[in-house]
């Protein structure tokens, strides 16, 4: 902020002399009248005012010796003239501002017409203001605000898509994928299983409620399981052993005939046991034969 120099009036009385006192320009005699010392010489007012008088930077007109004078960077204004270009507010005893385009004008014009703009409103963020500033750019607190609630954001955490401002709920409403399972938003963490996202507490076995992220599992008709439950619970009993077929380690392919089930290395000769997994056989009595033990029979 620029401040400036206050001057009264100039002019003064002399007193009597015997000697002459004369103005420099006119010559009249300035005994017991007012006068103007300028560049160390003696002028009577009505020299001054025509002569000397500096230009109001304003009203254009002299400003004289009876009146006072307001100056700065070697411009001069009349008391009365010296006013914000604004709003037109009296500067003569208030600090002011100067702009680079020479008007005056008072602190909070002048901050209203060089401060940053609100990317909101599009209105002056005036000084000491609340505001955010993101990127280069500033708001004030109440513009900057979510692009979908429409709530400002304050001190949330906040995301940014392009050139909008989500407040975190919005966004993982929005934009986060949703679990599989429960069909909320996976803010953080989650795995993924047959192209599907899941939270990872909602990635359980479906009968004894075991988290299954990182252990070994399969899947039934759209229901994931931990091993122990799908041998218990859902998968097919081999007819030959007894024992459930669960696709895990030994024997992993199955023979399906007629309703019922076998591991392949169960899948043999009930008199030879000879493998008849891809090769001819006989059913007889509910077993299998090959065909040279069925002959037998």
């Amino acid at each position: 902020m620029t401040f400036y120099r206050h001057s009264g009036p100039r002019s003064y009385l002399t007193s009597t002399m015997t000697d002459r006192f004369d103005c420099y320009y006119c010559r009249d005699n300035l005994h017991g009248k007012k006068y103007v010392k300028k560049d160390e010489k003696h002028v009577c007012t009505k020299c001054f005012d025509k002569l000397c008088a500096n230009t109001c930077a304003e009203c254009r007109r002299p400003i004289g010796a009876d009146s006072k004078e307001l100056h700065h960077k070697n411009r001069y204004w009349h008391e009365d003239c010296f006013r914000c270009a604004k709003c037109y507010t009296p500067l003569a005893n208030e600090p002011f501002s100067a702009r680079d385009d020479g008007k005056i004008m008072c602190g909070k014009c002048g901050a209203r017409e060089d401060g940053n703009r609100c990317q909101g409103c599009y209105k002056v963020v005036m000084p000491g203001s609340q505001n955010v500033e993101y990127k280069n750019k500033v708001w004030h607190e109440e513009c900057f605000t979510c692009f979908e609630c429409k709530q400002p954001i304050r001190t949330q955490s906040f995301l940014a898509r392009g050139d909008d401002i989500f407040c975190a709920p919005c966004h993982d409403k929005k934009f986060a994928k949703k679990c599989y399972k429960c069909k909320q938003p996976i803010t953080s963490g989650g795995i993924s299983y047959q192209d599907h996202p899941w939270h990872s507490e909602c990635f359980v076995c479906e009968t004894c409620r075991k988290p299954l992220a990182g252990t070994r599992f399969t899947a039934h008709e759209d229901h994931v399981y931990c091993v122990d439950c799908y041998k218990t619970d859902v998968a097919k009993k081999c007819h030959g052993c007894k024992n459930p077929i669960t696709g895990f380690g030994h024997g992993t392919n199955v023979v399906n005939y007629e309703g019922y089930s076998w591991h392949e290395y169960c899948f043999s000769c009930k008199k030879c046991s000879l493998s008849l997994a891809n090769k001819r056989f006989v059913i007889n009595a509910e077993q299998i034969y090959c065909p040279d033990c069925a002959k037998k029979l």
